[in-house]
């Protein structure tokens, strides 16, 4: 799945504002932060960084582009450190070879990911980080 990949990521969870992100790191554990599907379209890659920046998160953060290259160059511009882009995008060969030259994390599909804005409980969010820690 990765294009360009550092390391294997920790249990992601889609987040839709900062109150996500608070709940994603209440339990203090590892996690990626995960956009939710075509978050670059719609909400913007200053804004994504922004709520990052607001809440002070630096862990893995992956900004969803869909099939947005643009928003995917921008992203890279803004020094974003990890991205989803379809691989049908004509310019998915590039956009990979950037991230590789700036050390980014590239993804051609979202990893699996618990979305927050489902009204999980703590419960739930424990169980998935426990699940997605422990693979069967």
């Amino acid at each position: 799945m990765p294009a360009t990949a550092t390391e294997r990521l920790p249990p992601a969870l889609i987040v839709h504002d900062a109150e996500h992100v608070a709940r994603a790191l209440a339990p203090g554990r590892p996690v990626t932060l995960l956009s939710p599907p075509g978050f670059a379209l719609y909400a913007g890659c200053l804004w994504w960084r922004s709520l990052l920046a607001s809440e002070r998160f630096t862990g893995p953060a992956l900004l969803d582009c869909a099939d947005a290259a643009g928003r995917a160059l921008e992203a890279l511009r803004i020094g974003l450190r990890g991205l989803v882009l379809d691989p049908a995008t004509p310019a998915f060969p590039r956009i990979a070879a950037l991230a590789d030259e700036y050390r980014v994390t590239l993804l051609d599909a979202p990893p699996p990911a618990l979305d927050l804005g489902n009204r999980i409980g703590p419960a739930a969010l424990a169980a998935w980080l426990d699940a997605a820690d422990n693979p069967a």
